[in-house]
């Protein structure tokens, strides 16, 4: 991965669910920083008509959203991005399984209780990153991103995103190239250290949840201090 003359990240960046709230929102900030994005989703036909619906509303002189199916759009990126929840993931995991080999994958799930989100609940893996690196074995590199920024937030393409993003894997080269990625869209990115932390990080998803129902607010977020900003 690298970038172009004017400073856009070269690369190309695999949403899968990118027709969901969440989804669609990050691929519309990618897209509008220049990254090529392929919506993924299991029908082919959906994704492509997301990607059009993107297309018009960015007002891009030439298409910079494509859609494809889950399988197709994973097997053309250099990253793939999970916009997935996690009750929704183990088919998506086993159709993309192959075409994410040799990948980086950025899994965005938090760890929630189902029944009351504003209660952490981590899998039996430790955390749903966790989970998703033990399916997809070595060959894969993910690392988590994203949790503590509220769909509301991401939506607003326009605005700019306070909150930090905090990024956990076992590969340092992975974090930082996720790292690199996610401040194109300029939004301050962290390395959180090692796969074992993003426990830590999808848990505090539920806290943030908390947070807002108890000051009757939305998008609460995270900020890093005492770090230099870069």
């Amino acid at each position: 991965m690298s970038r172009t003359t004017k400073g856009q990240m070269k690369t190309t960046l695999a949403v899968i669910g990118g027709t969901g709230r969440e989804g669609n929102a990050i691929a519309a900030r990618f897209a509008k920083a220049g990254v090529r994005v392929l919506i993924g989703s299991r029908d082919a036909a959906k994704a492509q008509n997301a990607a059009s619906a993107l297309n018009a509303r960015l007002g891009a002189a030439a298409p910079r959203v494509e859609g494809y199916s889950n399988r197709d759009a994973a097997a053309q990126a250099d990253v793939v991005l999970l916009a997935v929840p996690y009750a929704g993931m183990p088919p998506i995991l086993e159709d993309i399984r192959d075409a994410a080999q040799g990948k980086i994958v950025i899994s965005v799930a938090s760890s929630l209780d189902p029944e009351r989100k504003s209660r952490a609940k981590p899998p039996a893996a430790g955390s749903v990153t966790a989970e998703v690196q033990q399916f997809f074995g070595d060959g894969v590199k993910v690392v988590c991103a994203f949790q503590n920024i509220s769909p509301e937030k991401l939506e607003a393409v326009e605005e700019k995103i306070e909150t930090d993003v905090i990024v956990c894997g076992n590969d340092k080269d992975a974090r930082a190239t996720a790292i690199d990625l996610i401040r194109c869209i300029g939004v301050d990115a962290f390395d959180g250290g090692a796969l074992a932390n993003a426990v830590a990080v999808e848990a505090l998803t539920a806290v943030l949840i908390a947070v807002n129902i108890k000051y009757k607010v939305r998008g609460a977020g995270i900020r890093i201090t005492g770090v230099p900003r870069v």
